[in-house]
């Protein structure tokens, strides 16, 4: 990594979700975490497609990614999976009573997260939530739903699978950000799209251009590069996963990122350390510019 790519020359967005401030000037804003919660075979579930899980499990776990969070002064949002509609609903509703940080609304399909939308309007929670994803290949049934129920923040997915490179990446977005604008959405967050090892190189030189050209905030699901490591347990052991993921983090946030999808939550106790380690490093070299970090900062907490 670069250390000119910390300094960017246009002006850094920063965004209001919810309790927590995403966006700004690398070395000078901590990392926004984000774990993820009942996904694929995630330990919790009982019944996927009817949202039935282990509340006192999952409970553990949110109070577990907070606890991580007042530790090393990064903000955190929680990643909220679903398989159906009627699933989603119910994890949206326990995760927000259970904690104040904001949730991505994640369903797996375009038709889930349209039909969970209509919860998110009658709950009053469209200032908490983020879509998550907007991709290019959209339904315009999703963007018609979105401006409808007046969601303002959303995921938009760098994803090309045309021109699969980081310039790829950097065009995806330019066609998604106007359509974005369109639904309503004030708040883009872009995901530069990892999904091996070597797209965990093409979303971090993006991440650099993307925020160059847009000053949002940026950032991806680092932890992709891992899961899909075929050989990892395999070729280096067990003990390999969590100082990879660790590793696949902090490389992410060294290439300017806002935020980290770092993967399951149960992650958490890996993830906020490595991350923190890296905002407060570069931190100084944000001191010596004059851009002085907040007081809540990871430089001010870690030690």
């Amino acid at each position: 990594m670069r250390l000119s790519m910390l300094r960017l020359e246009r002006e850094h967005k920063v965004f209001q979700i919810g309790d927590v401030k995403i966006g700004g000037k690398p070395g000078q804003a901590p990392t926004v975490l984000i774990g993820s919660m009942f996904y694929n075979k995630h330990q919790i579930l009982k019944d996927d497609l009817k949202g039935e899980f282990d509340r006192e499990a999952a409970e553990r776990l949110i109070k577990n990614q907070e606890e991580f969070s007042a530790k090393t002064g990064n903000p955190h949002m929680i990643d909220v999976v679903g398989s159906t509609s009627e699933a989603l609903c119910r994890f949206l509703d326990f995760v927000t009573g259970i904690t104040r940080a904001p949730v991505l609304m994640d369903g797996i399909t375009p038709g889930v997260r349209i039909e969970a939308l209509g919860y998110v309007r009658d709950t009053g929670l469209k200032d908490r939530v983020v879509y998550n994803s907007l991709l290019p290949e959209h339904k315009k049934e999703e963007l018609d739903k979105i401006r409808e129920v007046g969601i303002k923040s959303a995921i938009l997915l760098a994803l090309n699978t045309k021109e699969f490179t980081s310039q790829g990446k950097v065009k995806a977005i330019r066609e998604l950000l106007p359509l974005a604008a369109q639904a309503g959405i004030e708040q883009p967050m872009i995901d530069t799209a990892v999904i091996d090892i070597p797209s965990l190189g093409m979303a971090c030189r993006a991440i650099h251009e993307l925020r160059e050209e847009f000053g949002l905030p940026v950032g991806s699901g680092a932890h992709n590069a891992i899961d899909t490591w075929k050989g990892l347990r395999k070729k280096m052991g067990t003990q390999a996963r969590e100082p990879s993921l660790a590793a696949a983090c902090a490389i992410t946030v060294a290439s300017g990122a806002n935020f980290v999808l770092y993967g399951p939550i149960e992650h958490a106790e890996y993830a906020f350390p490595a991350i923190a380690m890296v905002d407060a490093a570069f931190a100084q070299l944000a001191i010596e510019d004059r851009a002085m970090p907040d007081s809540k900062h990871p430089i001010f907490r870690i030690a």
